[in-house]
């Protein structure tokens, strides 16, 4: 007994020999079937935004409105000044009145006092108020007027031993009589400290900054 003869040019299945009836992703012929979902729904949407506009940039690429990075700081300003000068100012206070002191009690002028006073005053002024021209002149001016006044407070502690009178009234209440007596004593190395003083100032100024 012969089979039956199939007829020729029998239509073929889609690719992968899925039949179409009942398929709903298999595609028509000639054409590529669609993607199967992979069961994450957000798996084909765009990234979230990171509440960073900047953050999607690439390395080195400028920021919006031109320039670099937005809000960039300013770096802290060393030199203040104002506070250089004052800290000179006390230093300057201090230091003559140690300096007097000392020279007080030994009733003569040391040259390495003097010196130690302008250094400080300049070390300290430039230390918080940085190598700024106006600061490094005003510890050069009130370290010459420190050395002055350690001179007036060592001539009033001499002038206090030899009258046998208290300290703070030769200082409140003679001291016309301190810088009359100054004036008769000072000499070239009187002058020669003050002028020590003031380049020292330089010089401790110099140190710190």
């Amino acid at each position: 007994m012969s089979q039956p003869v199939q007829p020729p040019n029998q239509p073929q299945q889609p690719f992968g020999g899925q039949p179409v009836d009942g398929n709903p992703y298999a595609g028509q012929p000639g054409q590529p079937a669609p993607a199967a979902p992979t069961g994450n729904p957000y798996g084909q949407q765009p990234p979230a935004p990171t509440g960073n506009p900047f953050a999607g940039q690439q390395p080195g690429q400028s920021a919006p409105f031109g320039g670099g990075a937005p809000f960039a700081p300013a770096p802290p300003a060393r030199n203040g000044i104002l506070l250089g000068v004052l800290v000179a100012l006390g230093a300057a206070v201090v230091a003559g009145i140690l300096y007097g002191v000392i020279a007080g009690s030994i009733e003569r002028e040391v040259g390495y006092a003097a010196v130690g006073v302008g250094f400080l005053v300049g070390f300290a002024s430039s230390k918080v108020g940085g190598s700024n021209p106006a600061v490094i002149g005003a510890a050069a001016v009130f370290s010459i007027g420190a050395v002055y006044l350690g001179q007036l407070v060592g001539i009033s502690m001499v002038l206090s031993d030899l009258a046998q009178i208290p300290f703070s009234e030769v200082i409140g209440d003679h001291f016309g009589t301190v810088t009359e007596a100054w004036s008769q004593e000072a000499d070239f190395m009187t002058y020669l400290f003050l002028a020590l003083g003031a380049i020292a100032a330089v010089g401790g100024a110099k140190k710190a900054g």
